[in-house]
């Protein structure tokens, strides 16, 4: 039984033409645009890994800044 993928469920319901054409192997006219779509991708997910990365050592830095500020004060007091 052949394998469905969900990327192909999309791409048919988005055009059932070009996802034949698709499954019988024929190539894109517009593999410049293809490419600079799967570049952007590339880069909007670096941003998002990048972002992800920096929200969580902001939380780390502001947990560890409480914790911190509660042993001073308990020690001061």
């Amino acid at each position: 039984m052949p394998v469905i993928r969900s990327s192909d469920i999309g791409n048919y319901l988005y055009c059932r033409r070009a996802w034949l054409y698709r499954k019988k192997g024929y190539e894109s006219a517009n593999q410049a645009e293809l490419a600079g779509g799967t570049e952007l991708h590339r880069r909007h997910g670096r941003v998002v890994m990048v972002a992800s990365l920096l929200n969580y050592a902001g939380c780390f830095t502001i947990t560890l800044a409480l914790i911190l500020l509660v042993i001073y004060l308990g020690y001061h007091l």
